[in-house]
């Protein structure tokens, strides 16, 4: 089995935020590699990674990190290949990470989700993943409409809730 995506983090201490993205992609059956690369402690192993990315056949790159979060543009400036950053909150709450992701120089998109959205950044390389499979999008579509059930249920569970000024 080949991986279609990778999780790459700064280091496993971000693993219990990109664990979220680990389980959604097991549960939509999407090959995927997890590993921590750093941008600045292992700065070769990054760049070999990023060079080999395409050929190995990755088509999604989720790349997280704090601070100053360079990772995820580190490896899009040396691959065609999307990446999507995960900022991970930090000393300042995540911002230093979310705005060294979103503050990409033209021609080195990084796609951000917020700050410690593992599992978000999973949704949105399961949706690039759809453009171009019929099995993987139609399990996004029964995925989107569980959300909408979920919304549906407690809607019915609230109505249920008696207050002596309630409306509805």
């Amino acid at each position: 089995m080949k991986p279609l995506v990778s999780i790459i983090m700064g280091s496993t201490s971000d693993l219990p935020v990109m664990e979220k993205a680990a389980k959604l992609l097991d549960e939509f059956e999407i090959p995927f590699e997890i590993n921590a690369l750093s941008a600045h402690r292992t700065p070769q192993e990054v760049t070999e990674f990023a060079l080999s990315a395409k050929e190995r056949g990755l088509k999604v790159i989720i790349a997280a990190a704090g601070m100053a979060a360079h990772l995820p543009g580190v490896i899009a400036a040396q691959t065609t290949v999307p990446v999507i950053g995960v900022p991970i909150k930090s000393g300042m709450e995540g911002m230093d990470a979310l705005l060294a992701i979103v503050q990409m120089p033209p021609g080195i998109p990084v796609a951000t989700v917020g700050v410690n959205a593992g599992l978000n950044s999973a949704i949105l390389a399961v949706q690039i993943l759809a453009t171009s499979d019929e099995k993987i999008a139609e399990k996004f579509e029964a995925y989107k409409k569980g959300l909408a059930q979920k919304i549906v249920k407690a809607n019915e569970e609230l109505s249920r809730i008696s207050y002596k000024f309630k409306t509805n």
